[in-house]
């Protein structure tokens, strides 16, 4: 592991978020001497962010530990174009109120996570469509469209695989890295940012930015990206059969969150630690060297904080209490998902209504496949009733639990 003089670099390198550095040495430098700015860039195209956007939340927040200003980048003017990267298709286009109301939702994500304010280290939210949307088309095209060239901008991932597969890439979307490219500019110009941050495949689109801020501005910037996280079974990080893990607890209740880092694999659990939580390296090293059943400790530590970090201590400690109560005492817990009938509904209903699948297809599937219970029996008739008795609980597998309550 490379030794380094900044505290950011250390704390970023001793916890596994480097994947690649522009200029590992100068950014070394000048983050050891002085503070600095650096941002991230998020899409609008969702109220909730989800588990997929943590380590790069996560990224701010270390910026922000080590003595350094987060900036948080909503793409209030992009999410009207969209990045094509791994899309096979264009996103829908969303209009202005409803972009503005996903950005306030998301911001209350962030509030968990880093310290806002007008402080040197306090974090700061912007919005690009606040200079994107006043950019006139010639004067863009001559002054910033001019240090794009078609033939490297061709070469990245974004485009290339895009069109490899042999699916349509709209002229709105291949514009999307130079719009991205300008954001840094802009920043730089504004906030004196010089770091962008970004997943591994963000790499063409940090370094187009950064030049374009040599270019115009003379500026030395820089970019750091994160490995693609994947689990210990080789599947993409916050990817599961009920779909996505939303951060908000609007769009996932926060027992369900729990239990999806309570369901972490043995051999994530130590880097799972690091990434996600702020426990000191020593207590990580001696929880993820626990072994057979113990390792399920480790498992709770990580639920427990990680639940705590962006849910709140409170949210941690009542899905905490009913996972105890459910798994071992067989009681039903306050805090499991839950399901309100006026009267006995369909068990598929009830299979959608609770969050336990997307359709009635994929509840049908789970009980042919013997993985939906009812009161801890099987469920062989996909047109039996639930809701005749008071309260009934409702299983998905072995470790979703849910109650379906009579009104």
């Amino acid at each position: 592991m490379t030794t380094y003089s900044s505290d950011l670099l250390r704390l970023l390198s001793e916890r596994g978020y480097i994947h690649q550095i522009t200029d590992a040495e100068g950014l070394d430098e000048k983050a050891a001497a002085t503070p600095i700015a650096g941002y991230i860039g998020f899409d609008a195209t969702a109220a909730s962010l989800h588990v997929g956007s943590l380590v790069q939340i996560m990224m701010l927040r270390r910026l922000q530990q080590s003595g350094h200003k987060p900036i948080v980048l909503m793409g209030g003017g992009t999410t009207k174009v969209g990045d094509p990267s791994g899309k096979d298709e264009m996103r829908r286009v969303l209009d202005d109120d409803a972009i503005n109301a996903n950005i306030a939702s998301i911001r209350t994500i962030f509030e968990r996570f880093l310290r806002f304010g007008d402080g040197p280290s306090d974090a700061i939210m912007v919005n690009n469509d606040d200079w994107l949307s006043k950019l006139e088309y010639i004067p863009f095209l001559r002054d910033i469209g001019r240090h794009f060239t078609i033939n490297r901008m061709m070469t990245f991932d974004s485009v290339r695989l895009r069109l490899d597969r042999e699916q349509p890439l709209t002229f709105l979307e291949f514009n999307y890295m130079i719009l991205q490219g300008y954001d840094f500019l802009e920043l730089y110009r504004r906030d004196d940012c010089v770091l962008q941050m970004g997943g591994s495949d963000q790499w063409g689109n940090i370094v187009n930015g950064m030049e374009l801020v040599r270019r115009v501005e003379g500026g030395h910037a820089f970019g750091v990206t994160t490995p693609l996280l994947t689990t210990a079974d080789g599947k993409k990080m916050g990817k599961t059969e009920a779909g996505a893990v939303w951060l908000n607890e609007e769009q996932l209740p926060s027992y369900d969150y729990w239990q999806f880092w309570r369901n972490t694999q043995d051999a994530d659990v130590g880097r799972f630690l690091r990434l996600f939580t702020d426990l000191p390296l020593s207590e990580i090293e001696r929880l993820e060297a626990l072994e057979g059943a113990d390792i399920n400790g480790a498992k709770e530590v990580l639920a427990n904080e990680a639940t705590a970090m962006c849910r709140g201590k409170a949210a941690a400690d009542a899905a905490a209490q009913t996972a105890q109560k459910t798994f071992a005492g067989g009681g039903t817990g306050e805090d499991l998902p839950s399901l309100t009938v006026d009267a006995p509904v369909s068990i598929l209903d009830a299979l959608v209504g609770i969050g336990f699948a997307a359709s009635k297809g994929e509840a049908r599937r789970l009980i042919k496949g013997g993985g939906a219970r009812m009161d801890g029996e099987a469920i062989s008739d996909e047109t039996a009733l639930i809701g005749t008795e008071a309260e009934t609980r409702l299983s998905a597998g072995k470790k979703r639990h849910g109650i379906v309550r009579r009104a």
